[in-house]
């Protein structure tokens, strides 16, 4: 990490020690998972410099997933378990202990559920990741809530959306927070790809389910993409890791049974994604 960098994540730091206050209370919803049974860790309540925030998104009419597995009657997602609660909270918790150990970062140990609707509230936590990105669909305050969020700083990481079917029921919502910027494919001379971690050898990243059916994807989901929306400077505001499950790397890296180099490479993928947002 260069001198300046170091500076400008001294400086973020700072900042978000100061937005503290005004944070919405540490919450918990039902998770899309089959699981109801992750421990709280004692110090769920620490005042700490990084919180992995996650986006509560409405459902798509068309989407995967509609309700949470345990219970017979439909939820919504105002009540967890629908798609945005897809790996939420183990994976949440594994990739924040991972990022306390691997940086000088101090990093809480619980997540952020953050809804869009609850007022300014999402503009103090200056990284979001969503996941199960084919299953959002975004109403239009909170499309124009997210553009202002991202054009006035924030980074957004998505994840697990695999094929055409699921990438255009994704486009529908992201086309409209910005009508006028390009996918781009990231190159990987970016900075993203070097902040902590030289990640030149990216290979998709499967989800623990494709690993029990033998696979890697699904649909037509076969090739990885890395793609970002820009902002005026160049940086990436919108991260989107096409065909790849990063999510379930870090829900899953406890397990034997999932693959360790998977694991590996996407905690390093969002080790870096988190760095690059705190210095770029």
């Amino acid at each position: 990490m260069t001198l300046r960098n170091a500076r400008w994540l001294g400086v973020g730091i700072a900042f978000a020690a100061v937005l503290w206050g005004f944070q919405m209370p540490f919450r918990v919803y039902r998770s899309l998972e089959p699981y109801d049974n992750v421990e709280l860790p004692p110090d769920w309540a620490d005042k700490t410099e990084w919180v992995f925030a996650r986006l509560m998104y409405p459902q798509h009419p068309h989407a995967r997933f509609g309700r949470y597995y345990g219970y017979g009657a439909a939820t919504t997602w105002l009540e967890g378990g629908t798609s945005w609660s897809q790996d939420y909270p183990r994976a949440d918790r594994h990739f924040s202990l991972a990022l306390r150990r691997l940086t000088r970062i101090q990093v809480r140990s619980v997540e952020q559920p953050v809804n869009l609707d609850d007022g300014d509230d999402v503009f103090n936590w200056p990284w979001l990741n969503a996941g199960e990105m084919g299953d959002w669909k975004l109403t239009l305050p909170q499309i124009a809530k997210l553009r202002e969020y991202l054009l006035r700083g924030g980074f957004l990481m998505l994840d697990d959306f695999w094929g055409t079917e699921e990438w255009e029921r994704f486009d529908e919502t992201m086309r409209l927070v910005f009508p006028d910027r390009p996918y781009v494919e990231i190159p990987d001379a970016d900075s993203i790809f070097h902040t902590v971690y030289d990640l030149d050898d990216r290979y998709q990243v499967p989800g623990e389910w494709a690993i029990r059916r033998g696979t890697t994807y699904r649909n037509d989901g076969a090739i990885p993409h890395w793609r970002g929306i820009l902002d005026d400077h160049g940086r990436v505001m919108v991260a989107m890791s096409f065909n790849s499950d990063i999510g379930d790397s870090w829900e899953w890296a406890d397990d034997p049974e999932y693959p360790e180099k998977y694991s590996a490479l996407g905690i390093r993928i969002g080790v870096n994604y988190v760095v690059y947002s705190m210095t770029h």
